[in-house]
């Protein structure tokens, strides 16, 4: 017997990215975050390149590094890439401080 999904949080990202394929004209912010550090890359998924990228300990600092990265690179709005991570936390911390640097969501 085949599994369909093998966990909740595989489940959740198939679901998020299944909703950004559709959206793929604008770059996405994919969001990692591990035990210690958040991590923030944007990607461009036609090219496959990695745009901007930034890592640390506190959420709201990558956040807005994320975003003046990304502003500067003429990258104004982005799709937000949560993977298998809830919506709440340090996720949503990062995304709110990118908002608030200029970055739209």
């Amino acid at each position: 017997m085949i599994k369909k999904y093998s966990s909740t949080q595989d489940r959740r990202q198939r679901a998020v990215r299944a909703k950004i394929r559709k959206n793929s004209v604008l770059p996405r912010l994919s969001v990692f975050r591990s035990l210690k550090f958040v991590y923030a890359q944007v990607i461009d998924d036609k090219s496959g390149n990695t745009l901007a990228y930034a890592k640390g300990l506190d959420p709201v600092e990558v956040g807005q590094k994320i975003a003046k990265l990304s502003l500067d690179a003429k990258i104004k709005q982005v799709v937000f890439d949560r993977g298998p991570y809830k919506y709440h936390g340090r996720i949503k911390k990062l995304a709110d401080s990118a908002r608030e640097s200029g970055l739209k969501l």
